[in-house]
């Protein structure tokens, strides 16, 4: 759980500046990871759509806050 937002907002602007990938090396990090979760047996997932029915309620439950929050 994140307790602190601005100290980890902070951490990641700080990161990014100090650590700046090529797209050729962000694409290489990438097939990295996707060979280690190849290797793990959880890539590529069985069923794709596994769990889409959370992530969809999840979604519209934070679009409509979002839009009930903001001023319009």
């Amino acid at each position: 759980m994140i307790r602190d937002a601005r100290a980890l907002e902070e951490f990641e602007r700080r990161f990014l500046q100090e650590h700046r990938l090529t797209h050729r090396q962000a694409l290489a990090l990438l097939d990295g990871l996707w060979a280690e979760g190849r290797a793990l047996g959880v890539l590529p997932p069985r069923d794709p759509l596994a769990g889409i029915d959370v992530d969809i309620r999840v979604a519209a439950t934070l679009n409509s806050c979002s839009r009930k929050s903001s001023p319009a």
